[in-house]
């Protein structure tokens, strides 16, 4: 009598929405439990005539009821600082998928090349006001990014942004499991503001392989 050799059949997890979870389902995914206190070391940079022009017309415009009408001033600010950086480039509205996790980036910074490629170095998420739903999903996005870069056989540091445009929070996710969370930034302390964002893209600078 021959016996039939049944095969297993490989189980399929569904992938999560950064978007669906929780700040506590967000750091079991790193894993950890805390997020540890960041005081960014950055010097205040002073916006040039071009942003303060830029900002001075957007007051032509309701910046304040929709998560879109938001992404006008996190353009700004990126605008204002990123070319400084010439290694990188931002990618807006970004698919990002890990083994786990599933979803779009609004903005993720990665080395500047014609299409995205490892390492991927800071997501930011614009979010109209809720921070909580938005650093749970920036972690997340975090981690998947550190998940691709090892696909890539990277290990690096990954930094986010959680911004409604005025107000500004900086992560880091280091290679020692911890997540980083600075305190708040004020649109209203631009010089400061631009700073820490500086510092962030230089760090993303600094892990760029070529």
């Amino acid at each position: 009598m021959v016996k039939r050799v049944q095969k297993s059949r490989r189980i399929t997890v569904p992938k999560l929405n950064y978007s669906s979870l929780n700040l506590e389902q967000a750091l079991s995914f790193v894993p950890t439990d805390n997020l540890v206190p960041w005081q960014i070391a950055s010097m205040p940079l002073a916006p040039s005539m071009v942003l303060t022009e830029t900002l001075s017309r957007m007051d032509s415009f309701d910046l304040t009821e929709s998560e879109a009408a938001k992404i006008l001033l996190i353009d700004a600010v990126f605008l204002e600082v990123v070319p400084r950086h010439p290694l990188l480039k931002v990618w807006k509205t970004k698919a990002l998928e890990s083994n786990l996790l599933t979803g779009f980036a609004d903005f993720l910074i990665a080395p500047k090349r014609a299409f995205m490629k490892s390492p991927l170095l800071c997501v930011a998420e614009a979010k109209k006001d809720d921070f909580e739903q938005g650093q749970a999903q920036c972690i997340a996005e975090m981690v998947a990014c550190r998940w691709n870069n090892a696909q890539a056989g990277i290990r690096r540091s990954v930094y986010g942004i959680v911004t409604n445009g005025t107000g500004w929070q900086f992560f880091c996710l280091n290679e020692q499991n911890a997540v980083l969370r600075s305190g708040l930034y004020s649109d209203k302390d631009l010089p400061d503001l631009l700073g820490a964002v500086d510092y962030v893209c230089g760090e993303c600078a600094k892990n760029v392989v070529l």
